[in-house]
């Protein structure tokens, strides 16, 4: 076979269209060889090894002309063992790229992975591992985008919803089967009509970089669900594209992935990953060697100072990527720039994001990678969301990351879920929906650094908060040891299903406030996907095993009020901009409508009774409060500079039984129209005059809008015709 030199840039398999350039980092290696895997016509691969001579900076590199996609490869790396040195190499273990774009097949967990004898953790295995390893693959870049580029949607008018792959396909009856589960079948205009008329903006998809299948999972007869394995940063999962079910389509998930994206921007909505660039699937020292341990084991982990052949652990996985090192630092970056240029994705959602930022022992936040970020023209300009915390000490960060970013915001999910369980905070739960002003004010960041939610993967669906006291994970294998304990959810009367109407009508009633609170707080909301349509994991919230219709989402059974409910407040929230405001609330006050007229704040907490809240008011036992928005009192201008003005809003929040509302005095407004109403006690009212009462149903919420007379209908009649010619004559 013919060998050029090739270059040391870029990492990974290049093809250019004619051939494939080959780069792969090592500073520890002693000798690198490539290896090229065909079919040998027997169900086998044959392997040709090539040793890479050329190196520059520690770049082992070639070019080979010959090589066209779908060439299946990997490395071998000669060079030190020393494991109390940090140092794994081993040539006897096939290397998957790190740079690799697609992959092929899936590792068994064969003892010939792993770098020792089992039960002899010191000891060293050089049995070969190429016959139960993940091959990488050799990818055609090349693309027809059709004019599609990034939407670049203002954060404050985006909706998210975070959705799993095969969760959200596997069950849906209008996508064909041979797509469900796959990238073609998020593409298909059953799941993007959906989102489109939920108002969804962007989908945030549980990750699909390339993931294994964890052997202690596998043994129970249990899967990897939720995907946060990762093997391969630039690699689309293969098991996700249907391409890959097709023999002789290696590579295409690439192809497949692209045409989902560009469906999805056809469609108006932007495609947010979750990546977890924190830790590999590789595990601690008694993981399987099968990618970075064997390349360059002290680049790409951080091990412990005093014992390197030990694992720095920040995220419960068995190691933490060592983001001090150069090489690794590039790896990210290179990474997240692939998936913005080369894929078009939108923007990222970094699990466990305080692992990256770690510098030593404590959390930085102007770490080496956010410096990064922040001077990079390309990832800087992507969405970058942060769930701000991991399991190491001082780990708990939401508020402190830089300016750039917004945060999932688990103090708005855990003081909204107490609010309406009955055991308010008032003072909390106004800071929430107002915005968090107080965690991120002080950086200078504005609501849109809030992520708003109340359920998300890792706990019980939207149902299953209002249905289950306790957690029930027995179907993982765990006795119920597994997942989140303390839920702060309220079941209602009945632990699960129940026949019961009245208990029934109350979940309803709640899943609605719920709703309804998320999709009009200032900051920027997320939908767990199936919540709008009712979706239950059985009571089940630790799903990250269960890749079975305890996650999957039954389309068989929607409730479909809900969805038409869920779809009204988002029209709401997107029709309203007083919804979505740019800037925190102040305080200040502003005039009401014509000049002469009384000043109101541009937001005001009400009692029930129609009294402004007073400072002595937070503290007491109230479990009931409104909240009036000024439309007259937007701060910002819009894209043409102009002042943002909007209706009035009263929005009153009861957690407790029925109760009697009155309207505050006309300088608010002369009267209002009743938008929304959870409890259902309003419905069908005309316009209610300023200081008016009305009920407010028992765990019910409840918005009003300034009333306005309807505009009159245009006469476009002939003798309209006939009167304006006249007129102009």
């Amino acid at each position: 076979m013919e060998i050029w030199p090739g270059a040391a840039y870029p990492l990974g398999a290049t093809f250019d269209g004619s051939g494939t350039n080959f780069a792969v980092f090592s500073e520890v290696a002693d000798r690198v060889e490539l290896c090229l895997f065909d079919d040998d016509g027997d169900g086998g691969w044959a392997e040709t090894r090539l040793e890479l001579t050329e190196v520059d900076a520690f770049v082992w590199h070639c070019y080979l002309p010959s090589v066209q996609p779908g060439q299946h490869y990997g490395y071998r790396v000669h060079g030190a063992w020393d494991p109390a040195q940090g140092l794994r190499c081993n040539p006897n273990k096939l290397l998957l790229d790190p740079y690799v774009k697609a992959t092929a097949g899936e590792i068994d967990w064969d003892q010939s992975l792993f770098g020792y004898d089992f039960g002899d953790e010191d000891s060293r295995n050089d049995d070969d591992s190429a016959g139960h390893m993940t091959h990488g693959v050799v990818i055609n870049p090349f693309f027809d985008w059709e004019g599609d580029r990034h939407l670049d949607i203002p954060y404050n008018e985006t909706v998210i919803y975070e959705a799993h792959v095969k969760g959200l396909t596997q069950l849906h009856p209008d996508i064909p089967e041979e797509q469900r589960g796959t990238y073609a079948g998020l593409a298909h205009p059953a799941i993007t009509e959906h989102l489109t008329k939920l108002g969804v903006t962007a989908i945030e998809l549980m990750p699909v970089h390339q993931f294994v299948q964890d052997s202690t999972l596998l043994d129970k007869g249990l899967r990897n669900y939720w995907g946060y394995n990762t093997l391969g940063f630039f690699a689309p999962h293969s098991e996700y594209a249907a391409a890959s079910r097709e023999p002789g389509r290696d590579g295409q998930q690439v192809q497949e992935f692209k045409s989902m994206v560009k469906s999805m921007h056809a469609a108006g909505i932007e495609v947010i990953l979750d990546v977890v660039y924190n830790h590999t699937a590789e595990g601690n020292h008694l993981g399987p060697t099968l990618s970075f341990k064997g390349l360059d084991n002290p680049a790409y982990y951080r091990l412990v100072e005093d014992d390197k052949r030990y694992y720095m652990d920040y995220t419960g996985t068995g190691n933490s990527l060592n983001v001090r090192h150069p090489h690794s630092l590039q790896l990210i970056m290179d990474s997240l720039r692939y998936w913005v240029t080369e894929m078009h994705v939108d923007g990222f959602r970094f699990d466990l994001a305080a692992t990256l930022a770690r510098e030593f022992y404590d959390v930085d936040r102007l770490a080496t990678f956010f410096e990064l970020v922040q001077q990079d023209p390309v990832v800087s300009q992507a969405k970058l969301i942060a769930e701000p915390w991991d399991i190491g000490p001082g780990g708990y960060q939401v508020g402190n990351f830089p300016p750039q970013w917004t945060e999932w915001n688990g103090a708005y999910r855990d003081t909204v879920r107490d609010f309406w369980r009955g055991e308010p905070a008032l003072g909390e739960f106004a800071s929430r929906i107002a915005g968090s002003s107080d965690f991120y004010e002080h950086s200078g960041r504005r609501p849109v650094a809030s992520i708003n939610f109340v359920t998300a993967h890792d706990g019980f669906t939207l149902r299953d908060l209002v249905s289950y006291n306790e957690k029930h994970n027995d179907a993982n294998g765990e006795d119920n040891n597994d997942g989140e304990s303390h839920n702060r959810s309220w079941n209602h009367g009945v632990e699960g299903p129940t026949d019961d109407s009245e208990i029934l009508s109350a979940r309803a009633r709640e899943q609605r406030n719920f709703l309804a609170t998320l999709l009009l707080s200032q900051g920027v909301p997320m939908i767990l996907h199936g919540d709008e349509l009712g979706r239950t994991q059985d009571g089940n919230n630790n799903t990250y095993a269960q890749d079975s219709e305890i996650s999957w989402l039954h389309w068989d059974r929607v409730d479909n009020p809900l969805v038409e409910f869920t779809a009204a407040v988002a029209r709401l929230r997107k029709e309203h901009p007083t919804f979505r405001r740019k800037r925190f609330f102040t305080g200040s006050t502003v005039r009401i409508g014509e000049p002469g007229q009384e000043r109101l704040n541009d937001i005001v907490w009400l009692h029930l009774d129609g009294r402004p809240m007073e400072d002595g008011d937070w503290h007491g036992e109230s479990k009931a409060i409104g909240m009036y928005l000024n439309g007259d009192g937007i701060a910002g201008r819009d894209e043409r500079g102009q002042p943002i003005v909007d209706d009035h809003f009263l929005l009153y929040f009861n957690a407790d039984g029925p109760a009697e509302v009155t309207l505050p005095p006309d300088e608010y407004a002369a009267a209002w129209d009743v938008v929304i109403d959870t409890g259902g006690a309003a419905d069908g009212s005309g316009p209610l005059k300023a200081g008016g009462t009305l009920p407010l149903e028992t765990h019910s919420l409840m918005v009003l809008q300034q009333h306005s007379q309807p505009e009159a209908e245009p006469d476009h009649s002939v003798a309209a015709s006939v009167a304006a010619q006249a007129g102009q004559g």
